[in-house]
């Protein structure tokens, strides 16, 4: 309690989580503004079916935005998308990856691309969403979930729901700057945690029914305790590689010498991997919602969650994109060159090519059990409620990206505690999956 009671005396810290709250609580309060022309009794019938679609995955990341079709639908997602998008092509365009070389003036410019690739996915997924909302219907009575269809209907809905996309990354970016912790992943966070409330009442209200034991409910209370703290200790988990530097002489002074580390995270990939495997196993579902072929909907039966099958594939797809990402974001060849080039070497390794090779063999062993218990956390929810018929979601990417935004954001709010001389929430520095 002494940590938290510091804070109050840090003005610009308690300044700055005062700006991120407020602008977390403009976001929520947006996801409830109505996108205008839908008939939101007929949408909620319609969404009623789309738990297992790629529809699904995109309203948990909006925290129910996309369900009741509000001017955030959208949520972050387009952001996220743009991201990876040009994360990816700087593998092969060689000018993209200059500018990353290029500091301050480089990064300026891939966030400038970053926002008009985030304008352009959104004013795409507006135009699909406002013409698949044209063809649907509800469950009930067969209502259209469009009231006047048309392209004034179209181009108000890619209006608005690019407008709040828009926002929402303004936001995180004002987050970032003015507040503390990362926006974009905050403003995930924020949609994540909304939910929880609802899944509490849940939760007590079948207790009360007799549906669920309260013992059976303090053993899935302690198993989740227990997987929050593993994804804590792996989280923080590093493989640290000694790197000797050489003396150097400077004038009439030596430099160098010292010893220090090279620190390779367990998970380096973080949340893409398990991201892009439910992307693609929910888009066959998606597609035979709107398309009625026989072939087509035995596909989306065969993967559809709650069977072996769809484990088995959904592992397979996490284990392949933790090593593609980590292949595409970290290049063991540019560290060793750095390290030759500030006179840097492994104890016992010559410099250059004998030094990528051996970081990338050790980068492969440990990415293969990053992979490993990324997939065991996101094949979790189906066991939990297969299994023990848990009524809540518990588990997969939301948990990941909550565990992680946490520890980030109290890493954060450590550092301005300590660099002002104060006590920290913790004996021991927490440190975050960002920092090094």
């Amino acid at each position: 309690m002494a940590g938290f009671a510091n804070i109050a005396k840090i003005p610009e810290l308690k300044k700055r989580i005062l700006f991120t709250l407020l602008m977390l609580a403009v976001y929520r309060l947006g996801c409830h503004i109505p996108t205008p022309g839908i008939d939101p009794d007929a949408l909620m019938a319609f969404f009623a079916r789309q738990r297992g679609t790629i529809f699904g995955l995109f309203d948990m990341f909006s925290g129910g935005a996309l369900e009741r079709m509000s001017v955030f639908a959208l949520g972050i997602m387009p952001y996220i998308s743009a991201a990876i998008i040009i994360e990816l092509l700087k593998v092969v365009i060689p000018s993209l990856e200059r500018l990353y070389k290029e500091g301050e003036a480089g990064t300026k410019k891939i966030k400038q691309y970053t926002r008009y690739g985030t304008v352009l996915i959104a004013a795409v997924q507006g135009i699909g969403i406002s013409i698949g909302l044209e063809g649907m219907s509800g469950e009930t009575g067969g209502m259209a979930v469009v009231m006047h269809p048309g392209w004034s209907f179209r181009l108000m809905t890619v209006l608005t729901l690019t407008s709040g996309t828009a926002f929402i990354m303004w936001c995180g970016e004002m987050i970032t700057e003015r507040g503390i912790g990362n926006g974009i992943s905050l403003i995930i966070f924020a949609g994540i945690v909304a939910r929880l409330p609802s899944a509490i009442i849940k939760t007590f209200e079948l207790m009360s029914a007799g549906e669920i034991y309260p013992i059976m409910m303090l053993i899935i209370c302690v198993a989740m305790v227990g997987v929050v703290g593993f994804i804590v200790f792996v989280e923080r988990g590093q493989r640290r590689i000694q790197v000797q530097y050489a003396k150097r002489l400077v004038g009439r002074r030596m430099y160098g010498g010292q010893s220090t580390h090279l620190p390779l995270k367990v998970n380096t990939a973080g949340v893409i991997p398990p991201i892009f495997a439910s992307s693609l196993l929910m888009f066959p579902a998606t597609i035979a919602s709107f398309v009625d072929n026989e072939w087509v909907k035995w596909g989306a039966e065969a993967i559809s969650p709650g069977n072996f099958f769809h484990d088995f594939v959904y592992v397979a797809l996490i284990i392949f994109f933790c090593y593609f990402y980590t292949a595409v974001t970290f290049n063991p060849a540019d560290v060793a060159d750095n390290l030759k080039k500030w006179g840097g070497f492994i104890p016992g390794l010559r410099p250059g090519k004998p030094t990528a090779e051996y970081i990338d063999r050790i980068l492969t062993r440990i990415t293969l059990g990053g992979a490993i218990y990324v997939s065991a956390v996101c094949v979790l929810p189906s066991i939990l409620i297969q299994k023990f018929n848990v009524p809540f979601y518990f588990g997969g990417t939301a948990l990941l990206i909550v565990v992680g935004v946490a520890m980030d954001t109290m890493a954060q709010i450590e550092s301005h505690m300590l660099t002002r001389h104060y006590e920290g929430f913790m004996k021991k520095r927490l440190v975050g999956r960002g920092r090094r």
